[in-house]
């Protein structure tokens, strides 16, 4: 199962995440992190495909996708 993990403390809540996914499970967070942004997250990581569309579009490199166990 596919997996996204984002580094919610560097993430600078752009928004583009969440409108390039095509299952639409990016959201953007209420909460502020240490740098005073909402950083994104994913709702339901459940119904992840995978796609790596938002790793392409963010530009601060903060969004890792995992396909598989242990890999990238």
């Amino acid at each position: 199962m596919p997996k996204v993990v984002f580094d919610s403390e560097r993430c600078k809540g752009c928004n583009l995440c969440p409108r390039v996914c095509p299952v639409k499970i990016i959201k953007m967070s209420d909460g502020i992190n240490k740098k005073g942004y909402h950083p994104a997250y994913v709702e339901e990581m459940d119904k992840c495909i995978g796609c790596g569309f938002c790793y392409e579009i963010c530009p601060d490199t903060v969004i890792e996708v995992y396909k598989e166990e242990g890999g990238k």
